[in-house]
């Protein structure tokens, strides 16, 4: 069976209103301020081992649309490109509007080989990030500002002759900004992205950070920032059970981000989306009320060799207490699920297939459109966690068709602490409830309870409020972005650092199959991943090591534990660069 290529939605564009507020002159003030560090030197060169960017299919998608020339279909805006593409214009000021200000943005300067011994210091403060800074609404105009209390923290990436964009009030105009030409995507630039992170702008150990472990968490947007603090400081009350006005608002937003990942994830309706904290307690939610109901003495639950802990473990208990079985769908040696493998382990007795979009572990795509065609054909249901696929792909559940999909906010440039489980509606209406006390209930007397329908049935008590309105501010960016330019850039990227990394001698990569998302683990002969992601860390480049919650995974491998260096939407070549000069200069033993 194969996936047919899929369509992506248009690019949303970040832009300015024209006319009175937005004069020429505060146009050329700002974007001059803004790059006003800058050196005006060309950026330097770039390693030229990158191939030329493929983008994959990835289930889950629209519509089949047509394709620039040698691409597949549906990726508007696709150049050729590979190593030359990334070299094409850097600069992205306004242009036409602003004098002087067709200079590179500042690039993180490429690590040297170092022997062991004190950082270096700190770099100066036109190196790296220095010519970054946020334009503060103080900059702004009279009338945008915090006055208004949904308004989102003004962006880098302003262009003249259009609208800005406010998060929660409308829509933005979809005029295109300047074109810039990344990784050989046009329409994209990570510069203007990472601006937007503050934690990115800083130095760990006498280097700029290089942040490499996305998969792990992810860093957030100065809105996401601003949307929680707002709440604090504006909207704080508990949300349902009040009349006052503070409630509404609170219970307004709460129930708003709850829409937003309806839309974000094309969920039929709202009530099929329950806040949680994130997926390892979705997973659970459906452990025990699906499973517990559903699932007994001799029945099947399938899951892939290449699964993180939190969709292993839950199983494990619900086959102990019910006297289930698991099954294991194994890999091959590029970590690809085997798909003929999986058909044969289904049976009459299986109830339920859980399996992870993305492995977090390898980077691996598993072909859940087909793993969900292939058990609904046999009348099985289907769990897909979406913890590590959500930040880098669009996903469409009715177009998957899944039944059940978990994610986490904090992996999607949301808080901590909050994330969602979708179900259908009535799969979720069928299923009881698994905490019980307040919200959660229509009526209770000493002889029984009434429960309330969804979502509120599944959320017993106070949620994380600010978490929820956090986690809708992220999606809102996200989908400002655009997924669809997110997935191309961080596929080029991602060939890229493939390339970088297998120069490294002794360096063997965990994971190589034919379709990836942004996880590059990885081991280093005669050197403990460990000490291997210390050696970086000295050096401001944050990896993970460990068995990143997949031991079954790695040990498919021969391993027990890797070194991850993870990308998203906001690291760039320099970032990709930076990592392969540092392993090149690794003590060899």
């Amino acid at each position: 069976m194969t996936t047919p290529e899929r369509a992506f939605p248009g690019l949303a564009a970040f832009s300015l209103p024209e006319g009175d507020a937005f004069q020429t002159a505060l146009i050329s003030r700002l974007a001059n301020e803004l790059y006003r560090e800058g050196d005006g030197a060309a950026p330097p060169a770039l390693p030229a081992h990158a191939p030329a960017p493929h983008v994959p299919a990835f289930p889950g998608f629209a519509e089949p649309a047509s394709a620039a020339p040698g691409y597949p279909a549906g990726l508007p805006g696709i150049t050729s490109g590979g190593a030359e593409g990334i070299r094409a214009a850097r600069g992205f000021a306004p242009a036409g509007s602003a004098p002087d200000v067709g200079r590179a943005p500042p690039v993180h300067p490429v690590i040297e080989p170092l022997a062991e011994g004190p950082a270096a210091p700190s770099p100066s403060p036109t190196s790296a990030d220095a010519g970054w800074r946020r334009i503060s609404v103080v900059d702004t105009p009279a009338g945008i500002g915090r006055d208004d209390p949904f308004a989102s923290p003004d962006f880098y990436f302003l262009t003249p002759g259009t609208s800005r964009f406010v998060a929660g009030q409308g829509k933005p105009a979809h005029q295109a900004s300047p074109a810039a030409t990344h990784g050989g995507i046009t329409g994209f630039d990570p510069y203007r992205v990472r601006a937007d992170f503050p934690a990115l702008h800083q130095n760990v150990n006498g280097h700029p950070l290089v942040w490499l472990d996305n998969a792990a968490t992810t860093q957030k947007p100065q809105s996401v920032i601003d949307a929680t603090s707002h709440f604090y400081a504006h909207d704080n009350s508990n949300i349902h059970r009040a009349a006052h006005t503070l409630a509404a608002r609170s219970t307004d937003l709460f129930e708003g981000a709850r829409e937003k990942i309806a839309r974000f994830i094309g969920a039929a309706e709202p009530r099929e989306i329950v806040f949680l904290r994130g997926t390892t307690e979705a997973i659970n939610l459906v452990a025990n009320t699906f499973g517990r109901t559903r699932i007994g003495n001799g029945d099947e639950i399938i899951v892939t060799a290449i699964e993180h802990h939190a969709n292993i473990v839950p199983w494990q208990l619900l086959a102990q207490a019910t006297g289930a079985v698991l099954k294991v769908v194994p890999v091959n040696d590029r970590g690809e699920v085997i798909l003929e493998q999986f058909a044969a382990l289904l049976t009459g007795r299986t109830r339920l297939v859980s399996v992870t979009h993305v492995a977090n572990a390898l980077g691996t795509v598993v072909p859940v459109e087909e793993i969900i065609a292939i058990a609904h054909a046999h009348g099985v249901p289907v769990l897909v966690d979406a913890a590590q696929s959500a930040p880098h792909v669009p996903i469409d559940v009715k177009a998957l068709d899944a039944d059940f999909l978990v994610l986490s906010g904090h992996k999607i440039f949301g808080p901590t602490g909050i994330g969602i489980l979708y179900g259908k509606a009535d799969l979720l209406e069928s299923l009881p409830p698994w905490q019980g006390g307040g919200h959660m209930i229509k009526d209770v007397t000493f002889a029984k309870t009434a429960y309330q329908g969804l979502p509120e049935r599944f959320e017993a008590g106070t949620p994380d409020i600010a978490g929820a309105v956090g986690l809708g501010a992220a999606v809102d960016y996200l989908q400002q972005v655009g997924l669809p330019a997110i997935a191309a850039y961080e596929h080029a990227l991602l060939e890229y650092a493939t390339a970088g990394l297998e120069e490294i001698a002794g360096l063997r990569l965990i994971g190589t199959a034919r379709h990836k998302a942004s996880v590059l683990s990885f081991v280093v002969k005669d050197i403990d991943p460990h000490e291997v992601a210390k050696f970086l860390d000295r050096r401001g480049i944050a990896v993970r090591s460990g068995h990143h919650c997949a031991q079954p995974a790695l040990r498919r491998f021969g391993v027990e534990a890797t070194v991850r260096a993870s990308l998203a939407f906001y690291n760039t070549r320099e970032d990709v660069d930076a990592l392969v000069t540092a392993l090149h200069a690794l003590p060899k033993s």
